[in-house]
């Protein structure tokens, strides 16, 4: 993979016209008529319409296919708080890989206000624009407030994917893990490294798919969560271990799994000799793992190993996710992203693994073969399947468990649907014509 420069960053982002997302019209336009209807006098039945009915809106906006991804820039990818304003090109990013990947419209909203509290309210009195909400880079533990407060505002999908994302795509890996080195989810012995946002959301997913809670160990900064500390916020203190240990060098001894989500190098080589046969490392920091890929397969080599970059195999990447989950999502009109849709996302990305791999993953990845094993437990995200693997799996999960207000009556026909929807698109990676 070709390394890009600071040059090669801002060049992207200011050559042309500036930023990497626009608004572009839906209907005609070309004409007086054309005017009329899209605007005064036209324009005055649909809303009557949605006056009459707020379902309408479904019908005669764009509400239905826009997401709005909204942070308030406290916990910027790896960069920390650096304001609403410097994380925008990061919203606008996901903006982009939204419509690209899964065809859906977003608004991209940075919002300069740090109490979860009145941010939520900042959010609920705009939702009635939007058909789902992805929250976006807000540090914890306040988000977990924010998402639940909003949650019980609202009456249409809210998804935190610094969260959810990185658990549902992690825990496919950890799914198809578990068969690769014939392990039981119940009896794995875990230690997550890091305490935030995504690290809590893993670790809770992760018990829903049957890991023991009493196998788990959490180490923040100051070492083990265990209950000599008496410094931890409520949601840490979900994660008290009772053992009589307070060191990361101790908690990784004879581990079947460590999940990092904290920073680069916590993990030595002489910690990783310590777990047990077959580990399983997700070092997920960003720009740097815990322990780099070298340096682990170095140590040993009977591991699985995955980050979050994409120059290695086994990249666990969100992009795998929340496109689809939200495409399945708005496509029933769902009034929620529950676990039950997070956990069919999961599963669908485990099975998808399975699958043989099409030509055209392979020609983008310049790889002759790959096949599921060690170096292949999660998709790559340039797979075109996985808008319809992913985004069905999601909307059945919400019809079934109730949350859907829009069923979906024919399968095969959706799925081909979601095909078209995004071909455009996805046809135009990899084609150096498209720069």
């Amino acid at each position: 993979m070709l390394k890009i420069t600071k040059k090669d960053a801002l060049i992207y982002h200011s050559r042309g016209r500036h930023g990497k997302v626009e608004v572009i019209p839906t209907k005609p336009y070309c004409t007086q008529f054309d005017l009329s209807l899209a605007y005064t006098p036209g324009v005055a039945w649909p809303c009557l319409e949605i006056e009459k009915n707020p379902d309408d809106a479904y019908m005669y906006t764009a509400k239905g296919n826009l997401v709005a991804v909204i942070s308030n820039g406290t916990a910027v990818l790896g960069l920390g708080d650096i304001g609403c304003l410097a994380g925008k090109p990061v919203m606008e990013g996901k903006g982009l890989l939204f419509k690209v990947f899964a065809d859906v419209d977003v608004f991209d909203i940075e919002i300069d206000e740090k109490d979860p509290g009145k941010l939520a309210g900042i959010i609920a009195k705009i939702s009635p624009t939007f058909g789902g909400i992805n929250l976006e880079d807000v540090k914890a533990p306040e988000c977990f407030e924010l998402e639940e407060n909003l949650k019980k505002m609202l009456d249409i999908p809210v998804f935190h994917d610094d969260q959810h994302g990185t658990a549902i795509i992690s825990a496919a890996a950890l799914l198809n893990s578990l068969e690769l080195t014939g392990r039981e989810a119940d009896k794995i012995k875990v230690v997550v490294c890091g305490a935030g946002a995504a690290a809590i959301s893993c670790t809770r997913l992760y018990i829903m798919l049957g890991v023991k809670k009493e196998n788990i160990v959490m180490v923040d900064s100051k070492g083990v969560i265990n209950r000599k500390r008496k410094d931890l916020n409520k949601f840490k203190q979900e994660f008290i271990s009772d053992r009589n240990i307070d060191t990361l060098t101790e908690a990784v001894r004879g581990a079947d799994l460590f999940l990092g989500l904290s920073v680069a190098n916590m993990l030595t080589g002489e910690m990783l000799s310590s777990m047990a046969d077959q580990p399983i490392v997700f070092a997920m920091a960003n720009p740097d793992p815990e322990i780099s890929r070298e340096d682990a397969f170095a140590t040993r080599d009977d591991l699985i190993f995955a980050t979050g970059r994409s120059d290695y195999p086994n990249q666990i990447n969100n992009v795998l996710g929340f496109p689809y989950i939200f495409r399945g999502a708005l496509d029933v009109r769902a009034s929620a992203i529950n676990e039950e849709m997070k956990i069919a996302a999961t599963k669908a990305l485990a099975a998808l693994v399975k699958e043989p791999v099409p030509e055209t993953v392979l020609k983008a990845y310049n790889l002759d073969e790959l096949s599921f094993g060690k170096e292949y437990i999660i998709p790559k995200p340039l797979d075109p399947r996985l808008i319809s693997c992913v985004a069905p799996a999601v909307a059945r999960a919400a019809i079934e468990s109730g949350v859907a207000k829009f069923p979906v009556s024919d399968w095969d026909a959706y799925r081909k649907h979601l095909d078209r929807r995004t071909s455009e698109h996805v046809k135009k990676i990899g084609d150096i014509s498209c720069v």
